[in-house]
C-alpha cells in the first residue's frame, strides 16, 4: 500500500487542473452564483451549499439522476445529504403528496396520517411514543431539552467531531482544531461558531468516540450533574466511523449507572442503515431517538421518539411545539415512504448495489495500492483515504482531504454528483438507482486511481 505523502505533488497538480475543467463545464452555475450573491448571503441558501470553487445549481431531478443549470446529466449520489432514499419523483411519494395538496397543505391540527407514521416508527424502533418536527436540528434540540427537563440537570455530553444540528447546546467541539480541543482524555469545550455564549458552551462536555474510559471519567467528574448524552451510533458527519464492538451498549450502561439518559442522533443513520436504524443494527434501545432526513422521502419532516418514561416528559415538564409539526404534506410523504418505499425488497436491492460498489472500489484500491479503505452500510458508504483505521475525530483530522477533493471532481466529470464536502460526506444510494449507476461510480473511481498513479 502506498502512503499519502507520495501522492502530495500529484494531488496538487490534479486539483488545479480539475478545478479549471469544472469551471469550464459550469458557466450557467457561475452566472447564477454571481447573481445570487446580490441578495443571498454567500450566494446560497445554506452554508452547507457553499463549496469551492462554486456551488452546483440543480434544475431538475428524475429517478436516480439530476440535471444542473448547465444541462449536465448526473447520477445523484449526493442524495440531499441523506434525505434521498426514494430518489426523485418516486411514484408513491408523488401520488401521496399530490392527493394531499388538493385536500389542504396546512392545518396546524393533527391528521390521521400522523398516527400511521407514528405506528410505523414505533414498530420499527421498538419505542412507543413519538412527536414530529421539521428538521434534524429541531429533533436533536428537543432531545437535549427533554433530557434536561426530565433529570433537572444541566450538563450534556456529546462526542467530539459530531454534528447534531445548529442549536447552541450542540455546536460545541464540532469542526475544531486539535490544539483547541486539548487533551484527548479531557477535551476542552469549544464553540464551533460565533454567537454562542460561553456559559452555554461549558454546559456541553465532549468525549472521544470509542472511548468508554473517557466517558466514565467525565461522568464521575460531574457526578449528579449530567442530564444525558447525545450520540450518533455510527458517526456520519466525518465520513463513516463504526463503533468498536460493545461500545454502544457500554455507553448506555454507563449513562444509566449515573442516572443519565441516552439519545441516539439517527438523523443520518435512521432508515439508511436498517429499517429500524441503529437501534435495530446494534440491538441497543436508547431512551430517545432523533430521526429526520430519510423519513420524509424528500419532504421536510423530523421525529423524536422514546420510551414511555422519557416521552412522558413532554406532558409533564417540556412543551414540544411547532406550527408545522405533523404538517399534512410531510405526514403523507412519510407514510408513503415508510410503507411503500422503505420496504424489505428495496433494502435487499440496496444490499446488492452496495456490494457492487464496495467490491469494485476495494479491487481498485488493491490494484493501485492506494492508502485507502471502504466503509459502507445500507444506502451509504465512503472511501476513507487513510492507511490506518479511523476510530474518532482526532484520527479523522489526520486524513488528507486532497484525495477526496480530487475524487469528487473525477466523479463529477464522469457524470456522478457527490456532496461537495470532500472527506466529510458519503455517497448515498436510492431505491431508484441501478446496477449501471453503481458501476459508473466504480469506473470513475478507477479512472481517478489510474490518474493518481500516472
Amino acid at each position: 500500500m502506498g502512503t499519502a505523502d507520495e501522492f502530495a505533488g500529484r494531488l496538487e497538480e490534479m486539483i488545479e487542473q480539475e478545478k479549471s475543467d469544472f469551471l469550464k463545464r459550469q458557466p450557467r452555475s457561475r452566472e447564477l452564483t454571481e447573481r445570487a450573491k446580490k441578495d443571498l448571503v454567500s450566494g446560497v441558501t445554506s452554508s452547507w451549499q457553499s463549496s469551492d470553487p462554486q456551488p452546483v445549481w440543480i434544475k431538475e431531478g428524475r429517478g436516480s439522476r439530476v440535471w444542473d443549470a448547465d444541462g449536465c446529466e448526473m447520477i445523484d449520489f449526493h442524495g440531499g445529504y441523506g434525505a434521498g432514499v426514494a430518489g426523485h419523483g418516486h411514484p408513491a411519494i408523488v401520488e401521496a403528496v399530490s392527493r394531499q395538496v388538493q385536500r389542504g397543505t396546512h392545518f396546524a391540527q393533527p391528521v390521521e396520517d400522523a398516527i400511521l407514521v407514528a405506528e410505523a416508527l414505533a414498530q420499527r424502533y421498538g419505542l412507543p411514543k413519538w412527536r414530529f418536527g421539521n428538521s434534524g436540528t429541531e429533533s436533536t434540540m428537543d432531545a437535549v431539552h427533554l433530557m434536561r427537563a426530565i433529570t433537572g440537570r444541566d450538563i450534556i455530553i456529546k462526542v467530539e467531531g459530531s454534528y447534531h444540528g445548529h442549536h447552541d447546546s450542540v455546536q460545541v467541539d464540532v469542526h475544531v482544531e486539535l490544539e483547541d480541543l486539548g487533551d484527548a482524555r479531557h477535551p476542552n469545550s469549544v464553540a464551533s461558531e460565533g454567537g454562542i455564549p460561553d456559559a452555554i458552551v461549558q454546559l456541553t462536555r465532549a468525549v472521544p468516540f470509542n472511548d468508554l474510559e473517557a466517558l466514565e471519567a467525565l461522568l464521575n467528574e460531574y457526578e449528579g450533574q449530567v442530564a444525558g448524552m447525545i450520540i450518533e451510533p455510527i458517526m456520519m458527519n466525518i465520513g463513516i466511523i463504526f463503533p468498536d464492538d460493545g461500545y454502544i451498549q457500554g455507553v448506555k450502561d454507563l449513562l444509566h449507572k449515573h442516572q443519565a439518559l441516552l439519545a441516539f442522533d439517527e438523523v443520518k443513520v435512521g432508515f439508511t442503515t436498517r429499517p429500524g436504524g441503529a437501534v435495530e443494527y446494534f440491538g441497543v434501545t436508547p431512551d430517545i431517538v432523533c430521526v429526520a432526513k430519510a423519513l420524509g422521502g424528500g419532504l421536510i419532516v423530523s421525529g423524536i421518539g422514546g420510551t414511555e418514561e422519557a416521552m412522558g416528559g413532554i406532558d409533564d415538564v417540556y412543551d414540544q411545539c411547532g406550527t408545522f409539526n405533523g404538517n399534512p404534506l410531510s405526514m403523507a410523504a412519510a407514510r408513503a415512504n415508510l410503507t411503500e418505499v422503505l420496504v424489505p425488497e428495496n433494502y435487499a436491492k440496496i444490499d446488492g448495489l452496495r456490494e457492487i460498489m464496495v467490491s469494485g472500489l476495494r479491487a481498485t484500491i488493491e490494484e493501485f495500492e492506494l492508502p485507502a479503505y471502504v466503509e459502507a452500510i445500507g444506502f451509504k458508504g465512503c472511501v476513507v483515504f487513510s492507511d490506518k483505521k479511523i476510530r474518532n475525530y482526532r484520527d479523522f483530522m489526520e486524513w488528507d482531504d486532497r484525495f477526496s477533493n480530487v475524487h469528487w471532481f473525477y466523479q463529477h466529470r464522469g457524470g456522478v454528483f457527490l456532496p461537495p464536502w470532500g472527506k466529510v460526506e458519503q455517497w448515498m444510494l436510492s431505491v431508484q438507482h441501478t446496477e449501471d449507476d453503481a458501476r459508473r461510480f466504480v469506473d470513475n473511481f478507477a479512472a481517478f486511481a489510474k490518474a493518481l498513479r500516472s
